[in-house]
């Protein structure tokens, strides 16, 4: 081997090391993030009672039901807090998390953090497919951004971070119930407890080695909007906003694919899965289902639930309590919320249902899937891009002729206000450019529509952001007969 080549193996090892290094940081962000989560609403809740305890006594005697209502809280996030450990305790991270990444001497690791103050880092990784058994896979991913309806999306950095793909599915019983309690208390940190009172301890240094960090607030609302994903995907309450984004998009499929055959099903990606739902509907429907998912934050989430969920309403979590505005009364912000709706695991996935992580475009703009799928559903994705362009141009590519593109969401750019940043690439169009671009990249459109719908939103808030989202099939000119 030359000298040259020496060097070049030298500097790919060298990479390649920078890229571990900066993966496992993002990661260990992320669940110092999730694990932070009872300290930071804690901190909320003493902040109510400090401001409760300047009120003058005439004043407080009107409010004589908050002490109560305080400690009413704290049960709560107590709650939230067991499932979120849980969650954690069935993660298995991809990586080696004891590694010494602060002593890496790469300049490149040294500013990462400073980089990436308003994002997450993010890998890009290939996917995984459900087993026959019925099994839910998920593999890694990370990221995010700071928009309201998109706390937990894809914010792409210009470091990019690569890593093999690696399963996050665990096998065995389901981690939701803690096995020993005894066990978990030798790793303690904040006692929490589960519905029946049983307390146990935050796994706080068995999983991350960097809990000392200060939590950006960033982070911790992050961690508070997938509580509220999660209703929207995985409980009863978020039906509604299902029906009006889900439902439209599953009876499209199911009226353009009327004779699916088991044995050679069409193929069907979703990107921007979040935690799953969609994808998982689409794949009942007796499609291959592919979701894709940029967010670690949301790839944690998803993977548990579907794969360590026993029976439906197996959690108990109370999604609306990080709010005091706009509330109708304490019973509607202290409500309950069980999870999941349904069992995963039962609810007759085809086979092939994989979740891929990683970002759309790193991930797809690969050669390998030139003509590969049938049909491309986008709901609340194509804003997320820094180049809504290059999504559509990949959106063509992919599809094989006459495949159908069906999107359902709004154009609120995720990077349209990113002050401060003046590198942040931000392309933002129109919808009637976005669909004259579709047109250029040879589609057709079948059918359009506006829909008003919510995001996460709280069904009894006094507030309610509603979108006129844009709900369009668009099908793939066929360029070659027939």
């Amino acid at each position: 081997m030359s000298g040259g080549e020496i060097e070049e193996d030298d500097e790919r090892r060298r990479q390649r090391k920078l890229e571990e290094a900066l993966e496992v940081k993002s990661l260990r962000r992320i669940i110092t993030a999730y694990l932070n989560y009872p300290d930071a609403a804690e901190e909320d809740v003493r902040r109510y009672e400090r401001s409760f305890k300047k009120l003058p006594p005439a004043h407080k005697a009107l409010l004589s039901h908050y002490p109560s209502k305080f400690q009413d809280l704290r049960r709560c996030i107590s709650m939230n807090s067991y499932f979120i450990f849980s969650m954690l305790q069935a993660f298995e991270p991809p990586l080696d998390m004891s590694q010494d990444v602060d002593g890496c001497d790469d300049p490149h690791l040294e500013n990462f953090g400073h980089e990436h103050c308003h994002s997450e880092e993010r890998n890009a990784s290939s996917c995984c497919s459900a087993s026959t058994s019925g099994r839910m896979c998920c593999s890694n991913h990370a990221q995010a951004c700071s928009q309201e309806r998109s706390c937990v999306m894809n914010n792409p950095t210009a470091q990019e971070v690569q890593s093999e793909h690696q399963l996050v599915s665990i096998s065995g019983s389901s981690a939701g119930e803690v096995k020993n309690n005894k066990e978990i208390s030798e790793c303690c940190g904040n006692d929490v407890t589960d519905s029946n009172g049983n307390m146990f301890s935050s796994p706080h240094d068995s999983l991350d080695p960097s809990l000392q960090l200060n939590v950006p607030l960033v982070d911790v609302d992050k961690v508070r909007c997938i509580i509220r994903n999660i209703v929207r995907d995985w409980a009863e309450e978020g039906k509604k906003e299902r029906d009006q984004c889900y439902k439209p998009i599953l009876e499209e499929l199911d009226a353009l694919f009327p004779n699916r055959s088991k044995e050679s099903p069409p193929a069907c990606l979703v990107p921007g899965a979040g935690l799953g739902r969609l994808a998982l509907e689409i794949s009942c429907l007796g499609f291959i289902s592919q979701g894709n998912e940029f967010s670690y934050y949301m790839m944690i989430c998803s993977s548990f639930i579907l794969n360590n969920t026993e029976t439906t309403g197996q959690w108990t979590i109370y999604p609306w309590i990080h709010s005091n505005c706009n509330s109708r009364s304490d019973n509607d912000q202290l409500r309950p919320v069980s999870i999941p709706d349904i069992l995963p695991a039962s609810a007759g996935i085809n086979e092939g249902f994989s979740m891929c992580g990683g970002d759309f475009v790193e991930v797809y703009n690969d050669s390998s899937q030139i003509g590969v799928w049938d049909a491309v559903v986008t709901c609340f994705f194509i804003d997320t891009a820094h180049n809504i362009i290059e999504y559509i141009e990949i959106i063509s590519r992919i599809l094989k002729e006459g495949g159908v593109w069906i999107n359902f969401g709004p154009l609120l750019y995720h990077f349209a206000d990113m002050y401060g940043q003046e590198d942040e690439m931000s392309i933002e169009l129109s919808l009637e450019d976005v669909k004259n671009v579709a047109f250029h990249y040879g589609f057709e459109l079948e059918k359009e529509q506006t829909v008003e719908t919510t995001y996460t939103a709280n069904p009894r808030s006094m507030m309610q952001n509603h979108y006129h989202a844009a709900f369009w099939t668009m099908r793939k000119k066929r360029t070659s007969a027939t």
